[in-house]
């Protein structure tokens, strides 16, 4: 079977999965928090500490099976899940930014229309959700792979929407070349060291450790906000050893805020770990503590449903959005925080 044929296969497999497909390579999906915001008027922990609207944010990807990494707890379609082989660190082609920010737009609009109606949903909120306001450049994938990713970034700047860019770090040249920068960057780290780093992230070029640690390096250098976010995996980097290492990290990436999140058992990484790799957000709380002791940050928010824990070194956190209406956080009663996990599948 040609690759081309594997890739076509696997895309139609992503889209029986909510995925919608943006041209050769991107592709956006609905996130758990659009549907609660427009049905609950509950919101995402990037509400809560940054003022995006939950029913505004797109979410998307410009590599959605391709990465230089494979991540154990990763939501991507790795090779070892489907039983195909494919190439995926190299872009098939290269599709063009407006093609993909406009038509990431489009099918977004596409998944809130079937909103239109619904006897729990605001028709204001619906009317604003229609016009997505920011971008979160991240879902699946390795969005640096995309090598016009700047064009990307302004081509949405041009639509009137801010940009969040979650990135591992693997291609810190990509990172330097960012003009313009995105509107906040996430670097997102799981491991401690190189040999924790090939277990866990299993990177399938070499020197990718090194590339990490100069994308660590670059980080103050960005006038926008920076942020490292460390994906909190139980029986994995819950310990001392790994608490210590990543300190190290935070303090040569010197980032505005560092998000201590749980890992969850959703997506293909379920082929991967397992439920009991979940922390409680007690569990997450005591670690982001005892890491803001290390680093000199302050904890100055948390979300319990997301089981995420923020920490800053500038105090309160720059609001990029316009917030969500009510200013409501999306927490749930005490011991339901599985149920949301669940849930997001």
């Amino acid at each position: 079977m040609l690759r081309a044929d594997v890739v076509s296969t696997i895309l139609e497999r992503l889209r029986k999965a909510g995925y919608h497909i943006v041209g050769s390579h991107s592709a956006v999906k609905k996130c758990h928090w659009t549907h609660v915001a427009l049905t609950e008027r509950r919101f995402c922990y990037k509400c809560k500490f940054y003022g995006i609207a939950s029913h505004r944010c797109l979410q998307m990807t410009p590599a959605v099976i391709w990465c230089w990494l494979r991540c154990l707890h990763c939501w991507r379609a790795e090779p070892g899940d489907l039983g195909l082989q494919w190439d995926d660190t190299k872009l098939p082609t290269v599709d063009d930014p407006a093609f993909i920010a406009e038509k990431s737009i489009e099918e977004q609009r596409k998944i809130i229309s079937g909103y239109k109606g619904h006897p729990k949903v605001d028709p204001k909120m619906f009317e604003e959700a229609m016009n997505p306001k920011h971008v979160a450049i991240s879902l699946s994938g390795e969005p640096t792979l995309y090598p016009r990713l700047s064009e990307l970034i302004e081509e949405y700047y041009k639509r009137g929407m801010t940009t969040f860019l979650v990135t591992h770090g693997v291609r810190p040249d990509a990172l330097a070349e960012l003009d313009p920068e995105p509107t906040q960057l996430y670097l997102s780290l799981e491991a401690w060291d190189e040999k924790s780093f090939k277990e866990f992230n299993r990177p399938v070029l070499p020197g990718l450790w090194s590339a990490v640690l100069q994308s660590l390096d670059i980080l103050p250098s960005f006038s926008s906000p920076t942020v490292i976010r460390i994906t909190l995996v139980k029986g994995f980097n819950d310990h001392e050893r790994a608490l210590e290492g990543l300190a190290k990290l935070v303090e040569r990436g010197y980032p505005t805020y560092v998000e201590v999140k749980a890992y969850m058992n959703v997506g293909y990484s379920r082929y991967r770990l397992t439920k009991e790799n979940m922390p409680t957000h007690a569990e997450v709380r005591s670690f982001a503590e005892r890491l803001a002791e290390k680093i000199g940050y302050d904890v100055v928010d948390e979300q319990r449903s997301s089981r995420v824990v923020l920490l800053s070194r500038i105090g309160k956190p720059i609001r990029v959005g316009e917030g969500c209406p009510g200013g409501k956080a999306g927490e749930l009663p005490e011991g339901t925080e599985y149920e949301l996990s669940e849930r997001v599948k």
